[in-house]
């Protein structure tokens, strides 16, 4: 029987995380028929023996190949699966039992070409990752355009969570070699080719993000440094708020030097938006832990992200230099 869907998950040395997830798989509600994909992309740490102890519980289809990046090993289960719709994730995300329930609901009734539903944070999760995931997702902090915004004109799904249909994934040929921000440029050549997207809420994920701040500050740093690039690459897609981390970025200096000059009032108005996220975050998850996490985060965010946005916007704006040679190692070849 041809299924319904097929699950896409591409690993790199990740090994346990895909066994929680596959793990969160076998407790689907539903009786849907699914596949999943797993593409090994040129992982040292290999995830073979963990897709072989859940062979016998969930359809599984395991794939090694050379590392090419997440982007192009997608494209690479996408091409192999035989589902009607395909579901991407990442493999530090869990899937709730009526993920599969909320998704079919939903596509049954509205049939999108492209989709994704938000994530959040598990309450077994870490306080470090709870509180990265507060930063990410409130809508105090950038983050919060990312995910659950009804009021959004067109939805921009982000591959931890995001599906399309077969037909959609020919025309668009999937995902480029761009990393990260191969999501965000993938929904704007399908919108470019007449496919709509559509937010998925309560199909949601439980996503663990990084583990770490050095990794998690990496992270947003690259987000920064890619949407300059998709800025230039789809200018209809470009919007002012992108800029919000840089001006923050540059408005704490302003504000650190005018307080040596005796003037603090812009230092105090920023002190008093950092006392609102803690705060926010410590009546979200009453948990001081969690709130201190999710200032840090917020900082990070911002900096980071700035810091990276400032840097790609004048090598590729400013300065004129193509994307690949000024950061070759956000494109895979």
């Amino acid at each position: 029987m041809k299924p319904q869907y097929s699950f896409i998950i591409p690993v790199f040395n990740r090994p346990e995380e895909i066994r929680e997830l596959l793990h969160s798989m076998t407790a689907l509600e539903g009786d849907y028929t699914f596949e999943v994909v797993v593409v090994e992309d040129g992982s040292t740490d290999s995830a073979q023996d963990v897709v072989v102890d859940f062979s016998e519980v969930l359809t599984l289809h395991y794939y090694a190949k050379a590392n090419t990046g997440p982007g192009d090993s997608r494209n690479y289960g996408m091409s192999r699966a035989h589902g009607s719709y395909f579901i991407i994730l990442d493999s530090d995300c869990l899937l709730p039992p009526h993920y599969l329930q909320a998704m079919d609901d939903y596509l049954k009734t509205h049939q999108p070409d492209f989709f994704g539903g938000p994530d959040a944070a598990h309450q077994d999760f870490t306080s470090l990752q709870r509180g990265i995931d507060f930063a990410m997702t409130s809508f105090l902090t950038t983050g919060g355009v990312r995910g659950h915004k009804k009021q959004l004109a067109r939805f921009e799904p982000r591959s931890f969570n995001m599906g399309l249909s077969a037909q959609a994934f020919q025309a668009s040929g999937g995902f480029g070699k761009i990393h990260p921000g191969e999501d965000p440029d993938l929904t704007h050549r399908l919108w470019q080719l007449g496919f709509e997207s559509k937010l998925v809420t309560e199909a949601y994920v439980y996503h663990k993000r990084r583990v770490s701040w050095i990794k998690y500050a990496k992270q947003v740093y690259q987000f920064g440094l890619v949407r300059p690039i998709l800025n230039r690459w789809h200018p209809t897609g470009a919007k002012w708020i992108f800029w919000l981390p840089s001006l923050w970025l540059i408005a704490s200096l302003t504000a650190i030097f005018t307080a040596l000059m005796s003037h603090s009032e812009l230092l105090l108005l920023m002190g008093c938006y950092y006392g609102l996220v803690f705060f926010a975050a410590l009546l979200a998850h009453k948990s001081i832990p969690i709130a201190f996490n999710a200032l840090l985060a917020t900082l990070i965010q911002f900096y980071a992200y700035g810091f990276g946005f400032l840097r790609s916007f004048t090598a590729i704006v400013l300065r004129g230099k193509t994307p690949e040679a000024s950061f070759p190692k956000l494109f895979f070849k």
